[in-house]
């Protein structure tokens, strides 16, 4: 995103006077006058640290009559994740690692995210007043929730202390946070401290959010690339969400479905469909962890519960799960490739697929199948892509 601003401007004879980009990986800066700094991602670390301390530099050097670009992608909850006054390093990353085992969705994990975070629920857009601030964002939440992705640094927080401790409480969640987090919701509803900033703050008032790409985006695009391999695509109306295993024994179940009949019940483009066809499906979907240690991400659990119900499918029935950032989970994988044969292909390897389901042991199954997908790290993130081949 950086790169393609650079090239922008160059066209318009400009360039940037000063920036930053935050990363999950070192790459060398695409100008001089632009910073680079690498965050962590899952959940923040020293990395996030020193992004968020790089992020209030960058914004304090910001004049009353400068344009501000601010650039924002999925991940940047847990790129720039830095505390609020109050709670430690420690305690947020503790919040994150909760969450991220909790089954909620990333946009009701935003939600609480943005609460503890020090660049979260609009936060930002106050060091930046009064400058014109153009916001470009690339979504990573189901419906495209702007005060969701990245958790909203520039968009006004809608939600109540009280509101916000009630979700949590209905989440049962509330008493699973630390006091020090708990203390700073209670501190905020008794009204000694600030609330977020809310619709109508001064902050926002030359602030304007764009949505440039989104899981959509990338949808239509896979469906192009189907169409030219001559492959009739279909695009499912209803995006996945859930839980990872659950969405996945769906989606099988309506793979098989189409490769008895050669059709799938209502496609969108109408009409029944070829026997060389391509079912693609976007969304995002979620894993509750429980006690469990496997190692795996949404992706590839969804993969394997596709495994076990293609397990003796004939051949020519594949799917693809995979994150479009290019990492699934806290692991090396984007997802996965799974067909009729990879279920016993995990056995014949020494390993139970039904114990690894079970335990949310998804890599380590389909990486002794050689199912795995890891194509790197990609530069954008809009939710996950799925697609079935029959």
């Amino acid at each position: 995103m950086a790169r393609t601003a650079v090239e922008v401007l160059s066209e318009w004879g400009a360039e940037p006077l000063g920036g930053l980009v935050v990363a999950p990986i070192d790459e060398p800066p695409p100008h001089p006058a632009l910073r680079v700094v690498r965050g962590d991602h899952p959940e923040p670390g020293p990395g996030s640290l020193a992004a968020a301390e790089a992020l209030a530099n960058t914004a304090a050097l910001v004049g009353p009559d400068d344009e501000v670009w601010v650039l924002l992608s999925g991940g940047t909850s847990s790129l720039v994740g830095a505390p609020e006054a109050g709670l430690s390093p420690a305690e947020l990353s503790g919040l994150y690692a909760l969450l991220l085992g909790s089954g909620l969705d990333i946009t009701a994990m935003n939600r609480i995210r943005k609460r503890f975070s020090r660049w979260g629920g609009g936060r930002l857009a106050r060091p930046l007043a009064p400058a014109r601030v153009r916001v470009y964002a690339v979504s990573d939440v189901i419906g495209d929730d702007l005060a969701s992705i990245g958790s909203g640094p520039c968009v006004p927080d809608p939600t109540t202390a009280a509101e916000f401790r009630r979700m949590l409480e209905d989440s049962s969640l509330w008493h699973r946070l630390s006091p020090s987090a708990r203390g700073l919701v209670t501190a905020v509803e008794a009204g000694e401290t600030a609330e977020t900033p809310k619709p109508g703050d001064q902050a926002f008032a030359r602030v304007s959010v764009e949505l440039i790409a989104s899981n959509r985006l990338a949808l239509e695009a896979a469906a192009k690339r189907a169409a030219e391999l001559g492959l009739a695509p279909v695009i499912a109306n209803a995006p996945l969400a859930g839980e990872a295993a659950a969405a996945g024994a769906s989606v099988a179940a309506l793979l098989l479905q189409h490769c008895g009949r050669g059709k799938i019940p209502q496609p969108e483009s109408g009409g029944a469909l070829g026997p060389a066809s391509c079912l693609i499906w976007g969304g995002e979907t979620t894993v509750t962890l429980g006690s469990s240690t496997g190692l795996g991400g949404r992706c590839q659990e969804l993969a394997l519960a596709v495994a076990r119900v293609l397990a003796g499918a004939g051949p020519g029935t594949a799917l693809l799960a995979a994150g479009t950032d290019g990492r699934d989970g806290p692991t090396d994988a984007a997802g996965a490739i799974v067909d009729g044969d990879t279920w016993d292909a995990i056995r014949r390897a020494g390993r139970d697929p039904e114990g690894d389901l079970g335990a949310h042991d998804a890599y380590h199954a389909l990486d002794a199948a050689h199912g795995l997908l890891r194509p790197g790290l990609t530069g954008t993130n809009v939710m996950d892509v799925v697609i079935g081949i029959c």
